[in-house]
């Protein structure tokens, strides 16, 4: 089941610069501040910034969607005609990510909270 959508990723080039302009846009300091990601949180939605990102293939903004099951929902999406951009892996906590892409080559990310 889709709770929705939780966090969106900007892949960035330079970090630094990124969170000084994200941080003047959305009037908060980030909660995570690692030279691998810089996190915002406003409610109940995340801002991410992936320095990362464009070596990892992610051209623009990702948006994760909150999901209970990443395994049954990554196996429905892939069984739809999605292809598989990034298997589930573990970013820290027992947080699961993992993204597909449709057939017009839209990428969608799957984020599934411990």
């Amino acid at each position: 089941m889709t709770s929705g959508m939780s966090t969106v990723v900007y892949p960035v080039k330079d970090l630094a610069r990124a969170k000084t302009l994200y941080g003047k846009l959305l009037g908060v300091e980030p909660y995570a501040d690692e030279p691998y990601y810089v996190g915002f949180r406003v409610g109940a939605q995340e801002l991410g910034l992936d320095p990362n990102g464009h070596s990892q293939g992610v051209t623009g903004p990702l948006c994760y969607w909150e999901v209970d099951d990443i395994e049954k929902t990554l196996a429905s999406l892939l069984g739809a005609g999605a292809e598989e951009q990034q298997a589930i892996r573990d970013v820290g906590g027992g947080k699961l990510i993992a993204s597909v892409k449709d057939a017009d080559g839209n990428v969608t990310g799957l984020a599934q909270s411990p």
